[in-house]
């Protein structure tokens, strides 16, 4: 009898781990700021500020100190003094992508390039051998609020890449590719990658997401009360690193399992992945994935410089003490456009307009 006891504990032990190896969450954990990100990313964090109405001069109602990152105040000025947000500073190494949602940001960079975007634009800006820019929000509303809802995600280049020349390009929200499911419940929005054939815009020309073989892919997925969608599985299999960031929403499941507000998970990339915001659920639920294949090599970061040798960061510190990676053209730090600008993009004497303000222009012409 004591032998039939262990056998049926043991098939239950080996049934038990055999069903837990079937789920494709490897890890859970809470949210952490920056979030916790797999090769090639370096760095991803969600900006949400319920920004008050500014006044005439786009400026906030209380002035910053430099540091303000506290995330139990409804809003932040970050590195902006009276204006929120980052007024100039230098990237070498790496890539950021910008990924809006709601709300403007005024950026401004030492090529003397410029624009405002946002209302679900997407810069994608390779910063490569050195960029100074600016990234500021500028009240422009003052008779009602100005919330503001992004990602900033940082992509790492291979060696071979991160002395090119830097640039950047604008993915127009109107041009922007989304998957709705049939059902109207799930809408995906392909920021990099490829969903069920439909292949996100053109990323730069050296990004590591360039090359298909890379399977990099950013999705922004949101859940109506009722949705149940499956991810699938990554076109890179095991060899892509995949993550999932449960960032808004009261109710959701991953796998049957019920997942807490404000968690990261590690799932495996080669598996498909249910995920579900159950009927009668307060409000949509919201994720973001980020997957891909690691580069494999060596990461030295210092702050905004990520090389490969501890050797390569000290030269950052030595070339832009130097040059100042082409200095800044700007009068201020922090320097804003007019309240009455609209969305542009502005490199060298070109000014590009997304599609709508096109449509807008040839209709009154």
């Amino acid at each position: 009898r004591l032998l039939s006891i262990l056998t049926a504990s043991l098939c239950y032990v080996t049934d038990h781990n055999m069903s837990k190896s079937k789920s494709a969450i490897r890890k859970i954990a809470s949210l952490s700021f920056p979030f916790k990100t797999p090769e090639p990313f370096l760095f991803c964090v969600y900006h949400k500020d319920d920004y008050p109405a500014g006044n005439e001069k786009m400026e906030a109602p209380r002035r910053g100190n430099g540091m303000d990152f506290d995330p139990n105040q409804k809003w932040r000025m970050y590195h902006g003094e009276t204006i929120p947000g980052f007024p100039q500073h230098p990237h070498r190494g790496f890539e950021t992508i910008t990924a809006t949602m709601t709300g403007l940001i005024d950026h401004t960079d030492s090529l003397k390039n410029g624009g405002r975007y946002g209302q679900g634009d997407l810069q994608w800006m390779t910063a490569g051998k050195g960029i100074v820019h600016g990234e500021m929000f500028p009240l422009i509303n003052t008779d009602k609020p100005n919330p503001l809802r992004f990602f900033q995600i940082w992509l790492n280049l291979p060696k071979k890449n991160k002395m090119v020349d830097p640039d950047y390009i604008m993915h127009w929200a109107e041009e922007v590719k989304k998957v709705t499911t049939e059902d109207g419940k799930t809408e995906v929005t392909v920021w990099a990658g490829e969903l069920d054939g439909v292949k996100a815009l053109t990323p730069p020309v050296n990004s590591w997401a360039a090359d298909e073989k890379n399977d990099v892919a950013v999705w922004h997925i949101v859940l109506k009360p009722g949705a149940k969608w499956t991810l699938p599985a990554a076109k890179g299999g095991k060899g892509s690193n995949r993550s999932l960031y449960y960032i808004e929403g009261k109710s959701l499941q991953v796998e049957g399992e019920k997942i807490d507000p404000k968690t990261y998970m590690d799932v495996n990339a080669a598996m498909p992945i249910e995920v579900e915001n159950p009927k009668g659920a307060s409000g949509v639920a919201e994720l973001l994935m980020l997957q891909g294949k690691p580069i494999g090599e060596p990461v030295v970061q210092h702050g905004p410089f990520v090389m490969n040798t501890q050797q390569e960061i000290m030269q950052c510190f030595r070339d832009y003490q130097r040059t100042k990676f082409g200095g800044w053209p700007w009068k201020e730090d922090a320097h804003v456009f007019p309240r009455t600008k609209g969305r542009f993009s502005k490199k060298g004497k070109k000014e590009e307009l997304p599609p709508s303000t096109k449509e807008e222009t040839k209709a009154k012409s």
